[in-house]
């Protein structure tokens, strides 16, 4: 019945439009003046929910999409999106249901963590993906990976259900069945930030010594400018990270001010820009693959990240027996100072600048290290 109304209407439509256009095409034969203009139909072209093919409405959601996230969580929303119309692309999205969900579903678990870097994987589908991550490694993504890549499916649907496109996300009940381990990169011994500070890498000694003074992230440090350095008085210098043109933050609780370490300051006055970026030739891509490099050649650093730094930061200020919500206001942590997070949460400035020099000042690099 549905179906006839739409045809109905889309006619009626299509003859408002011929008839406009025939007595503009010949004023002199009709009746009506021809400035007098025709009045829009009060509705639009009738369509049926779900006609859609899959890679079109693909295409409007990661437009939408690269205009709200920021760019590391878009490209992951691509790369699941990519995923899905490489294998469904061709279909409308009222074809899918539970049966194409659990084939997703199944080809996903399959696939290899590495599975991009072949270069046979250009352009392959997502069964072709499958297929070649068992033939090249015996493992696959991790439940958690997997769990990401399937909540980006769904948010996809529950958006096209939202916009008028589907009537209700038909994957709804399916979800990964393997529980979620998070697998935690190790945090740097002494030993290990002797290597990687003595071995005086060309691209990553600058930035690896501000993050294991300071506990930054990575994308902190690379948004990094001279003009977030400031004196203040006898405390020395501070470092104020905040989200500027070339990087936003985390969360609000990112947003922080940092005492600088004594060697930091000897590193601005001896090598860095005075002014502009601090790090100009750094990207969190770059660095990423640079420690993976580093990774490559020094076998002692296995299991380490970039990352790490901050661990072993944070661990050495609870070895000097600093407060939890001390360390959480240098770091940028949400902190829990009090159980119900109120106390303190709501109604403490937080720790002073003396209380932070002081933080920072017992942070000692191994005796092994040169500088």
């Amino acid at each position: 019945m549905a179906a006839k109304r739409v045809a109905e209407l889309n006619t009626t439509f299509d003859a408002i439009i011929q008839e406009a256009e025939v007595q503009f095409a010949n004023p002199e034969q009709s009746s009506t003046p021809a400035h007098i203009a025709i009045a829009v139909p009060r509705y639009k072209r009738a369509r049926l929910l779900g006609e859609e093919q899959v890679k079109e409405v693909a295409t409007l959601y990661l437009a939408e999409a690269s205009n709200r996230l920021r760019p590391g969580s878009y490209k992951s929303v691509r790369f699941a999106l990519e995923l899905l119309t490489s294998h469904l692309g061709g279909r409308k999205l009222g074809d899918l249901n539970d049966t194409l969900g659990k084939e997703v579903l199944g080809y996903v678990s399959r696939l290899s963590p590495n599975i991009r870097k072949y270069s046979n994987a250009q352009g392959a589908s997502l069964a072709e993906l499958a297929a070649l991550s068992e033939e090249h490694e015996d493992i696959s993504l991790t439940a958690q990976t997997q769990r990401r890549i399937w909540r980006q499916l769904q948010q996809f649907l529950d958006w096209c259900v939202r916009s008028g496109n589907l009537e209700a996300n038909p994957w709804e009940g399916l979800q990964v069945k393997e529980r979620p381990v998070v697998q935690s990169h190790r945090v740097l011994t002494d030993p290990q930030v002797s290597l990687l500070l003595n071995t005086n890498d060309r691209v990553l000694h600058s930035a690896l010594l501000f993050c294991l003074l300071t506990g930054m992230r990575s994308g902190e440090a690379c948004g990094l400018l001279a003009e977030d350095i400031s004196t203040k008085g006898n405390l020395g210098r501070f470092v104020q990270i905040r989200p500027n043109h070339l990087r936003q933050l985390k969360s609000k609780a990112a947003e922080r001010v940092v005492p600088l370490h004594p060697v930091l300051e000897q590193l601005l006055d001896s090598r860095l820009p005075k002014s502009g970026r601090l790090f100009p030739s750094l990207s969190v891509d770059r660095v990423v693959k640079r420690y993976a490099y580093l990774r490559s050649v020094h076998r002692e650093l296995h299991g380490t990240v970039f990352h790490s730094t901050r661990k072993w930061f944070i661990t050495q200020c609870e070895r000097t027996g600093v407060p939890e919500h001390f360390t959480a206001s240098l770091v940028g942590h949400q902190s829990a100072r009090s159980e119900n997070k109120l106390t303190y949460g709501l109604y403490s400035a937080g720790i002073s600048d003396t209380q932070k020099r002081e933080i920072i000042d017992q942070v000692r690099l191994p005796q092994e290290v040169v500088l």
